[in-house]
């Protein structure tokens, strides 16, 4: 597999995008947020997506450079038209309206529709812990989950999010699909030739299979917790509900044509608790985790966030890695745009 530093990938998406009509303000914000996604170890949510969202944007399904319209407001809460825009630039501005009506009144909600694929949740909730607060997101979208002892697809990966502040510990970041797999990383595993784990998957007559292509020919990924799935399909149902049927996006198994619904929310610490008192505790309680007793097999005990840490430090400096699949279509994306990505890669 080809290696690429964070500013190669950076600087050759950057390109790709304002070529392809986005304006540099906004193509920084989408690359800047991909190439995150990617050095803390999920090349799911990464470059992998550049193809898609340009052909988005050329099929002018994507608009580029809109302005979101709030449709219905309250001192706390807001509902959101992401008027079909990028969606990394609708979810920041939207977090943003979340975090503001929290700085006046301890809590912030937002929900949206007509929003592009906004990639990584952490990206999102991770804005709440700069402000001292507790930040919360999830996402709804097109079908490609089937729901415990089902074989139809009616839900999408249905991702939580929840980013907590600590005080000298980093904070805890917890991202999650409600399915066994996201489908970016199915996606992954399809450009790699790799197969995958048991559990990710069923095939379009609903039989496990480890092949990624059966995803793509009417399968369909299974939700979270193998025999007590029908948990999984419980929280994938809560998201669907907040992000889907609240904002207005509609539900998932409603069709792919109905972009992202986005359900976001900032608490204000210091609302509930001396925020002094509840950083220590929040490190408290994030040491005793990882001191806690490592079961058989196992080095160590980690927390949410640990390995995503790790892993951005170690691709800082080695360089992350692309399948080559990957790579290869977006080098064939910025040739549809006129842009010569080795003229990025020095």
């Amino acid at each position: 597999m080809p290696i690429f530093s964070s500013q190669q990938l950076h600087r050759v998406g950057l390109a790709i995008f304002e070529c392809a009509g986005v304006s540099r303000k906004e193509a920084e914000q989408v690359m800047s947020l991909l190439v995150e996604s990617n050095l803390a170890g999920h090349g799911s949510h990464g470059v992998i997506r550049i193809p898609r969202y340009v052909d988005e944007i050329l099929k002018g399904i994507t608009k580029p450079d809109t302005k979101i319209k709030i449709v219905k407001e309250t001192p706390t809460t807001a509902v959101v038209d992401g008027n079909w825009g990028l969606g990394q630039v609708v979810a920041r501005q939207t977090m943003n309206i979340a975090i503001e009506k929290a700085e006046k009144n301890n809590v912030g909600v937002v929900a949206t529709f007509n929003c592009g694929h906004i990639g990584r949740m952490a990206d999102y909730a991770l804005m709440a812990t700069f402000h001292e607060m507790i930040g919360y997101c999830v996402v709804n979208s097109r079908p490609q989950v089937v729901p415990f002892g089902g074989t139809q697809r009616m839900f999408n990966q249905s991702p939580i999010c929840w980013a907590i502040p600590a005080g000298k510990e980093p904070p805890f970041v917890l991202d999650i699909s409600t399915s066994v797999s996201a489908g970016g990383k199915i996606a992954v595993a399809h450009d790699k030739g790799e197969k995958l784990p048991p559990g990710y998957i069923v095939n379009k007559n609903g039989n496990p299979t480890l092949d990624p292509e059966d995803y793509y020919k009417g399968g369909a990924g299974l939700p979270l917790g193998g025999l007590v799935g029908y948990k999984g399909t419980g929280l994938a149902m809560v998201v669907d509900i907040t992000a889907g049927i609240l904002s207005g996006r509609g539900a998932a198994y409603l069709g792919e044509n109905r972009g992202q619904g986005v359900f976001q929310m900032a608490l204000k610490i210091s609302a509930f608790r001396d925020l002094g008192e509840f950083k220590d505790e929040m490190d408290n309680l994030l040491r005793a985790v990882r001191n806690s007793k490592p079961a058989p097999g196992f080095k160590e005990v980690l927390v949410p966030g640990d390995l995503e840490l790790r892993t951005r430090k170690k691709r800082l400096m080695d360089g992350i890695d692309v399948p080559q699949a990957t790579w290869d279509e977006i080098v064939q994306t910025a040739m549809k745009v006129k842009v010569d990505v080795d003229k990025y890669l020095d």
